[in-house]
């Protein structure tokens, strides 16, 4: 389609026969940044069940291996990626709170899914913005001043989180 046919937007490729978009460019399907806030509150507590499920794995796998296994101990700091990237780079394209509140993660010119390693580096991006107090004020300012609610983090992997 070029740019004197009718219906051309410029920079967003058609996305009729894709799913969950009805059509429409993922620009008009935004989410909110409250919708975002309350997703990610409810995933702390569901990153919460996850860390101890993992620790209580680790820990009986320990005891079974006589101690070799509790190596796996560290891998509990990061946790909270791996739950992000798990459920972000699976089928549904988000995170358990992001489905309560019919969210997706996508990218936003083509509405195509996110892979497993870039939903992981999106989630770490986005735990250390929210670790340092400043990066999260210029993370959240980018939501803020842009029409397209698109926050830092996601503009650095060029990624766009949707509703359903």
């Amino acid at each position: 389609m070029t740019d004197f046919q009718p219906g051309y937007h410029p920079g967003y490729t058609n996305t009729a026969g894709m799913p969950g978009h009805g059509g429409f460019p993922v620009p008009y399907v935004r989410a909110s940044l409250g919708g975002r806030t309350v997703a990610y509150l409810l995933d702390l507590a569901f990153i919460f069940v996850f860390t101890a499920v993992l620790a209580t794995a680790i820990a009986i796998l320990g005891v079974l291996t006589f101690g070799f296994a509790w190596v796996l101990f560290p891998i509990l700091g990061i946790s909270g990626i791996l739950y992000s990237a798990i459920t972000v780079g699976g089928r549904k394209q988000s995170t358990l709170g992001m489905r309560m509140l019919g969210l997706r993660v996508v990218a936003p010119e083509s509405g195509r899914p996110v892979d497993f390693l870039t939903a992981a580096v999106h989630a770490l991006l986005f735990y250390v913005a929210v670790s340092t107090f400043l990066l999260w004020c210029l993370d959240v300012l980018f939501g803020l001043v842009r029409a397209d609610r698109r926050l830092g983090h996601d503009l650095l992997l060029g990624l766009a989180v949707v509703r359903d």
